[in-house]
């Protein structure tokens, strides 16, 4: 049976440019008190862009958190004020140079609800554009173009690790009939 926790009580732990880390105080229905630490995220937006030849867009950027580089789609987060759908153009502008015609909102995804709020908001891009990337200037990163079915193929041998790029490739292949 599933019971809702009652917040008691919430502190402020850090509050930062990307994330808030509070400490709450819950109510336990019968069980009593206990202490939720909550990391609170504006929320991101991740595409999968993909051309008429079935070729898709992915980024290989380093991690600081993992300590390595990270191949996944293109995604950042939203900023202040911007739709996530907004925030998905740019993002895809930015970090691939590219802008689409049709785009297809895939729905939300959870990052890690047992500690963190972020809802990633996920878009399949299709007819592309070519442009020049624009990253921000601390962001670093390696355009990679494969063909989807690939991408698909590497994430069932589990050499995709990135959660977000694993959830919309696997969508993302549903929409466009790839198997």
């Amino acid at each position: 049976m599933v019971v809702p926790e009652k917040k008691i009580d919430s502190e402020l732990i850090y509050d930062g440019c990307i994330l808030k880390v509070e400490k709450d105080s819950v109510m336990l229905e019968g069980v009593g008190k206990s202490v939720r630490e909550v990391v609170r995220h504006k929320g991101a937006a991740a595409i999968l862009a993909v051309d008429e030849e079935g070729f898709a867009y992915f980024v290989e950027q380093f991690r600081y958190p993992v300590n390595r580089p990270v191949f996944e789609v293109p995604a950042g987060k939203i900023d202040e004020g911007e739709t996530p759908f907004e925030c998905a153009k740019r993002e895809l502008f930015e970090e691939c140079g590219l802008s689409a015609e049709k785009w297809t909102e895939l729905g939300p995804m959870l990052s890690s609800p047992g500690f963190c709020d972020e809802v990633i908001h996920l878009f399949l891009a299709e007819k592309l554009s070519n442009d020049s990337p624009n990253p921000d200037e601390d962001e670093f990163l390696d355009i990679i173009k494969l063909p989807l079915c690939e991408v698909l193929s590497r994430i069932r041998k589990n050499l995709v690790p990135d959660a977000k790029t694993q959830v919309l490739v696997l969508r993302g292949c549903d929409i466009l009939g790839i198997r």
